[in-house]
């Protein structure tokens, strides 16, 4: 989106800081109007390569103030996973709205052959998402039996095949 495109009444300011390393490297954008994700780019100095197996935080150049409430989830590229097996290890990440850090990605190399991290290359997406926080309350017994449900137990693979 240019600067001269006006906001939907659903987007969120996010207040992003570009350290050094970032300067004449593009703010995250969306790729598409539709599009869930924020695409961030490498602010790499050097290419860096990725062996086969290897994994390595590739850094952004940016410390984001994730609103209160909301959370960034770094996301995996599909382009990245599909032609080349490059993915996010820990997906999605988690940004939380109290972290004054650069954001940094963990990227990691499932593919057969080396791959190569230039400078300014879409790395992962950043969606942001509202979050709700939980107050556990501890159950007993038999509080535990009333509350049972048809699927009980049951998990992986446990409503299908797949």
């Amino acid at each position: 989106m240019s600067a001269s495109t006006p906001l939907r009444p659903d987007t969120l300011t996010l207040p992003a800081l570009r350290l050094p390393h970032a300067e004449g490297l593009e703010l995250p954008a969306y790729a598409t109007e539709g599009a869930a994700g924020l695409d961030l780019r490498a602010a790499v100095v050097e290419p860096l390569v990725l062996a086969p197996g290897a994994r390595a935080l590739v850094p952004t150049g940016l410390i984001l103030h994730i609103p209160e409430g909301h959370e960034g989830q770094i996301r995996a590229r599909s382009g990245l996973a599909y032609k080349h097996g490059v993915t996010v290890l820990n997906g999605p990440g988690t940004i939380d709205a109290d972290y004054r850090g650069e954001v940094k990605v963990l990227l990691v190399n499932l593919g057969a052959e080396p791959f190569t991290v230039a400078r300014g290359d879409r790395i992962a997406q950043l969606v942001l998402a509202r979050f709700a926080r939980a107050a556990l309350v501890e159950l007993d017994l038999a509080e535990t039996e009333a509350q049972k449900t048809a699927r009980g137990a049951g998990g992986f693979g446990s409503t299908g095949l797949g």
